[in-house]
């Protein structure tokens, strides 16, 4: 027995629980460090991943911190809705624990079924026909297929193109006065079109180095400048330069957002940021018959992990409905991206007027596409104006 003794009062240790509690203090330690020892010896197929955590933090209901302010003050539970008043923790803890969400089985799916993670993305705004089983996806193409020289139909480019200019574009009331804006560019730069490939008909070779998607960036940016628009497009071919570098089809936005972060330094005068792909979707999801006339469908697609995303996501919907209201049936809506398996940023975390819109899919024509970026010309150019008029500042009051 153990004592310590001061002028009020004497204190007295036993000898044995102090040595418990130094042993367990000891034994408390070593656990941890073993964990831990343990936990960073794993392979990292087996540990937890930041996108592990990631999925924690985002499905955490957010009105479980009003619930918790409520413990102390009760009107705070009042502002929840009468039917979000009630929370099933033990459902929540289960979640949390499994990633598994009892109401949605996509989350028990995505993780047994290989490429069954391509539907963890969310239909934001659905369009006219756009469901969980036909929404936009982008294969990777084997590096043999990126490689291979096909031979495209140049007569049938240059014929939709001709057919294009015959439609009569009234000349601009208002212009950006010679300043470009709107920058252009591709990063899967080699994405084709079955239509325009000679004797090509499997859709997982609707790929090309010259003749591809950057035909319809062009185009869009040639429709913009005759609303009165300055359009810049980017001339980089992102595949060749991975190819170049030895880099992986995966890292083709490492690559595209260099090219965007080169654009913006040199031209200040950019606002707007459009990446253009071709969706891998067959022509039964991608075209659409408006007023007796066959149209590319367009699709609007958002990144789910990036800071600028509620500003990405006004502008894509804004689009959609302009599109909506003029070419019914044009756009499939607007989806969001994000999570394992994909970029989750797609270069919009560097501007809050950042977009990617798949234009077509690989059984789409040139004539289809070029009339779709007609279309989406006249929606932007109306959204553009009246953003312009929005943000002009207001005239001097007189004095």
């Amino acid at each position: 027995m153990k004592k310590w003794r001061s002028p009020h009062m004497i204190v007295a240790v036993p000898g044995a629980s102090l040595k418990k509690i130094m042993i367990l203090a000891v034994l408390g330690c070593m656990m941890v460090f073993t964990l831990v020892g343990a936990i960073t010896s794993l392979n990292p197929e087996y540990r937890i991943s930041s996108s592990s955590v990631n999925y924690v933090t985002n499905h955490f209901p957010n009105e479980t911190f009003v619930r918790l302010f409520s413990f102390e003050n009760h009107y705070f539970s009042q502002m929840l809705p009468k039917e979000r008043q009630q929370v099933s923790y033990s459902a929540m803890l289960f979640r949390m624990a499994t990633s598994v969400n009892p109401d949605d089985p996509r989350s028990l799916l995505g993780s047994e079924l290989p490429g069954f993670a391509l539907y963890d993305s969310k239909i934001i705004v659905a369009g006219e026909g756009t469901d969980y089983t036909n929404m936009p996806y982008e294969s990777a193409p084997p590096l043999e297929v990126m490689l291979a020289e096909r031979q495209a139909s140049l007569e049938d480019l240059e014929k939709a193109d001709q057919k294009h200019e015959e439609k009569q574009v009234p000349p601009p009331t208002q212009t950006t006065g010679g300043r470009r804006v709107v920058y252009i560019y591709h990063t899967h730069t080699r994405e084709s079109y079955l239509p325009a490939l000679k004797g090509v008909t499997d859709p997982d070779l609707a790929f090309h180095r010259t003749v591809n998607v950057t035909k319809v960036g062009e185009k869009l940016a040639e429709e913009l400048e005759k609303r009165g628009i300055g359009a810049e497009v980017s001339e980089v071919d992102i595949e060749a330069e991975l190819q170049k570098k030895g880099m992986k089809y995966y890292q083709a936005y490492d690559m595209s957002r260099k090219t965007v972060v080169e654009a913006m330094g040199r031209n200040h005068d950019l606002q707007y940021f459009i990446d253009i792909h071709r969706d891998s979707r067959r022509r039964k999801y991608t075209t659409v018959t408006i007023n007796g006339v066959d149209y590319a469908r367009v699709a609007f697609i958002i990144g789910g992990e990036n800071a600028k995303y509620e500003k990405n996501l006004q502008l894509a919907t804004q689009l959609h409905q302009l599109l909506q209201k003029k070419y019914p049936g044009l756009s499939r809506g607007v989806i969001e991206k994000k999570g394992a398996g994909t970029n989750g940023k797609f270069n919009q975390d560097l501007s809050q007027n950042a977009i990617l819109i798949e234009v077509g899919g690989v059984d789409n024509t040139f004539e289809e596409l070029f009339r779709s970026v007609s279309a989406l010309a006249d929606a932007f150019s109306e959204y553009y104006w009246q953003a312009q008029k929005v943000q002009a500042p207001a005239p001097a009051e007189k004095r």
